[in-house]
């Protein structure tokens, strides 16, 4: 499947012309970061096989076989930008989504903005969330940042709540839970899934001396699909995934709705706290 490249000074990002997944994100001295699942076969559905790809994709929750699964091959529509592209499917079989990932690159550092679109090209209106995934290779360690402080004057009220998925083990060693972060090392075990609402609306992965964070915006008075969760973390034997939603909302025929993520890259970890960057230095071994 042919693939382009955008590319500045630091980075460089590779997509797909017949699929809506970026499979590339290499900072400039560096190997890829994002995880390549071309070998794996794919998903039949009512509306024609869907393939993984690897990646960075863009979905709509909440989850649901076949809906989420239309597939999203097929040309799609390419818009040259300075120092970026405009993405966009065909409408989706059954659903009557049409998707957009716009892309704009940075001109001065290892950084990149993603508008991701959903429009209602159907007859009836749908209620959705945008739900950006990206997947990366194995061998580093997600952050997810927790709640801190009180919601409520007197502290009388709770603060967080995290979403186990069925096949999820509490007591999986590869998660740490701590006050002000949760780890997750990207092990190969059995698959883990959680989901909670991240009111700091970022999410970080630390791999091989490089950070990945995304950073998306947070609005704490509307529902979020999976028990209000608005960051989730996927894991299974070949890759783990950084998710992000918006919140629900009903489209009208015709219209649409945006999902916004700011990717920055740094090749240390002193952006982040000092009791962190102790923290992921020894979980992931540099």
């Amino acid at each position: 499947m042919n693939k382009r490249t955008l590319k500045n000074d630091f980075l460089e990002l590779k997509y797909f012309t017949h699929s809506l997944r970026i499979s590339g994100l290499t900072p400039t001295g560096k190997t890829n970061l994002l995880a390549d699942m071309s070998h794996q076969p794919p998903i039949p559905t009512p509306y024609g096989d869907f393939y993984f790809r690897g990646g960075h994709r863009l979905w709509h929750a909440p989850e649901a076989m076949p809906r989420t699964y239309a597939p999203d091959t097929g040309e799609l529509k390419i818009t040259d930008l300075p120092n970026g592209v405009i993405l966009e499917t065909q409408t989706e079989p059954g659903s009557g989504i049409r998707k957009r990932i716009e892309i704009q690159l940075a001109p001065d550092k290892a950084a990149a903005t993603l508008t991701h679109t959903l429009i209602n090209d159907g007859l009836w209106p749908v209620e959705l969330a945008p739900w950006t995934i990206t997947q990366f290779r194995m061998g580093g360690t997600a952050v997810l940042p927790m709640p801190v402080g009180n919601v409520d004057t007197a502290g009388l009220l709770p603060n967080r709540n995290l979403s186990f998925w069925p096949y999820s083990r509490i007591n999986d060693p590869r998660l740490s839970l701590r006050d002000d972060f949760i780890l997750f090392k990207a092990d190969s075990l059995p698959p883990f899934k959680m989901g909670y609402f991240n009111p700091q609306g970022w999410l970080a992965y630390w791999v091989d001396g490089v950070l990945f964070k995304k950073t998306f915006s947070v609005q704490t008075n509307l529902m979020y699909p999976d028990n209000n969760s608005n960051a989730e973390i996927y894991c299974n034997e070949e890759f783990v995934e950084l998710e992000s939603l918006s919140p629900l909302v009903k489209l009208d025929p015709g219209e649409s709705t945006q999902h916004v993520e700011t990717w920055d890259i740094q090749f240390d970890l002193a952006v982040l706290p000092a009791s962190l960057q102790n923290s992921l230095s020894a979980t992931a071994g540099d």
